[in-house]
């Protein structure tokens, strides 16, 4: 059959094998970039909240290192507002009593992902 669409026996492919490749190569990109596009924007999620519950304990760590001497340069460090590699946005006031009550919210989002996170220090959860 291919033959007979190969006139002279002419080398090459023809027209229909070639609109046959390119219908599964567009079928197969419709199927792949929405899934390539959602595990990236996972991810992204994952590392804004990672950063929430990293930054809660480099916070406790923090004020322990300070020690009771030094409560007052501990708890001028909790005020939050920066971006971790240009990506990830945080803000809040994060506490801590004399009693060693750990109190207030810090948000955390990543700069292409809509969902915001929010880290409760008391308790240490992230929503």
């Amino acid at each position: 059959m291919l033959q007979k669409l190969r006139r002279n026996n002419q080398k090459g492919f023809t027209l229909i094998e070639l609109m046959i490749v390119i219908a599964i190569i567009g079928i197969l990109s419709a199927i792949a970039i929405p899934n390539f596009l959602e595990y990236r924007k996972k991810g992204q999620d994952a590392a804004a909240s990672r950063t929430a519950e990293n930054f809660l304990g480099l916070t406790m760590a923090y004020w322990s290192d300070m020690g009771p001497g030094n409560f007052e340069a501990a708890t001028n460090y909790t005020t939050l507002k920066y971006t971790l590699d240009g990506a990830i946005d945080a803000g809040g006031t994060i506490d801590m009593d004399e009693d060693g009550q750990v109190t207030g919210s810090a948000t955390f989002s990543h700069e292409n992902s809509g969902l915001v996170f929010t880290l409760q220090a008391s308790d240490g959860t992230v929503n």
